[in-house]
């Protein structure tokens, strides 16, 4: 279970990692936060989000047309 979630169900590029970005800098490290969207773009740019900020993407599941991503707040 994560630590927060975020609601970025109809948002497209770049809004669901904005809001992520946004998220992520109110939280401590080591903290989750679980993120919906259904832009399907969002898959390959929450990899690469994570690759150069340094947050790491725990968990990438699809449900539906529902995007699911949890990423751990670098420490």
């Amino acid at each position: 279970m994560a630590d927060q979630t975020l609601d970025a169900k109809g948002l497209n590029c770049p809004l669901p990692i904005l809001k992520a970005k946004k998220a992520l800098s109110a939280m401590s490290p080591g903290a989750t936060l679980e993120v919906l969207a259904t832009d399907p773009g969002a898959v390959k740019d929450f990899q690469a989000f994570a690759r150069t900020t340094g947050h790491e993407l725990v968990e990438s599941s699809t449900e539906g047309n529902v995007f699911r991503f949890v990423l751990k707040h670098k420490a």
